[in-house]
């Protein structure tokens, strides 16, 4: 089984991607948490917040994975939680790098418009470069593979599409 997690700033088509790539490698894909988390409690997050939001995360990544896919989409994870804490907090507790990491990131560039959709924080082009870099960050300090993923909507599903069939082929 391939884990594949989709990682970047916010606003960058990464759940959108996530159920078409579902679809077109059939496969399940374990929706965001956090996206569930703030439209019931908010986006005034703390990191009790986070934290809370990594384990349910990782719960459903866990029963997802029991399933035993040949692949596995997840539109994120704890290490990306980890990412909003840095954001938000200047710092990634060690309980939020502690969790196990996928087989294959998709870094998703800040390179298309921002949206604001009532849960998103960091419109400004500044806000975006500098949580990009941290989510950047956050693989590298991981030591996880990831491949980059850019440009307009079609050239993305283009590129997470081959980067998936690569990590199939031997």
């Amino acid at each position: 089984m391939i884990r594949v997690c989709l990682h970047g700033a916010e606003s960058t088509g990464k759940s959108t991607l996530a159920g078409k790539l579902a679809v077109r490698f059939d496969c399940p894909v374990v929706a965001e948490y956090g996206r569930t988390y703030a439209e019931t409690h908010g986006i005034a997050f703390t990191l009790a917040d986070l934290l809370a939001i990594a384990r349910e995360q990782d719960r459903l990544m866990r029963e997802a994975r029991a399933e035993r896919p040949r692949l596995l989409i997840l539109d994120t994870d704890p290490l990306m939680t980890a990412a909003w804490a840095e954001m938000l907090f200047g710092r990634a507790p060690a309980e939020l790098l502690a969790y196990e990491k996928a087989e294959h990131y998709l870094l998703f560039s800040s390179d298309v418009p921002w949206v604001a959709d009532g849960t998103r924080l960091f419109g400004s082009q500044a806000e975006r470069a500098r949580f990009a870099a941290i989510a950047e960050d956050m693989l590298v300090r991981a030591a996880v593979p990831f491949s980059r993923i850019g440009g307009d909507w079609a050239e993305r599903e283009r590129e997470a599409v081959a980067a998936i069939s690569a990590l199939f082929e031997d």
